[in-house]
């Protein structure tokens, strides 16, 4: 059986146009597996501060998980100056924690245990004892007459 010529030419330019694109691009040298790692690079300009790079490894590394953690589980009831004045701290009538009165009579162990296993409305928070202990430390900071 004879093949139409159009056919032949076409299957021939083919042919020549895959095994081109075949030697003109030859595969990376540093192709390797994909690892955790390669995820989320996080890039920083020369002269600043990566906030993603070694954040365990870094000292000060506590201090930034405990502003995290405040941030993404007190501001919203608490208010950024844990005066009980965040978008839902009316509602759920959140505690000034700058009071006084209630500074004086909690211990640090209570509130470390409130923040912990929650009370009344506040929900627990499953949180590593080092932060725990610095959301402590940041709410005996925001005593006020």
């Amino acid at each position: 059986m004879k093949l139409p010529t159009n056919l032949c030419f076409s299957v021939g330019l083919l042919a020549v146009a895959s095994l081109a694109m075949v030697a003109c691009d030859p595969a990376p040298n540093d192709v390797r597996e994909w690892s955790p790692g390669d995820h989320d690079q996080a890039v920083s300009t020369p002269g600043t501060a990566n906030p993603r790079a070694g954040t365990s490894a870094r000292p000060g590394a506590e201090i930034d998980l405990v502003q995290l953690a405040w941030e993404k589980s007190c501001v919203t009831c608490h208010g950024a100056r844990g005066r009980g004045d965040g978008p839902q701290g009316p509602m759920l009538r959140a505690a000034d924690l700058g009071r006084v009165e209630w500074q004086d009579r909690v211990t640090d162990a209570e509130i470390a245990e409130t923040i912990r296993k929650g009370r009344n409305k506040m929900p627990a928070f499953d949180l590593p004892p080092q932060v725990i202990q610095g959301l402590v430390v940041r709410i005996r900071g925001l005593k006020h007459p």
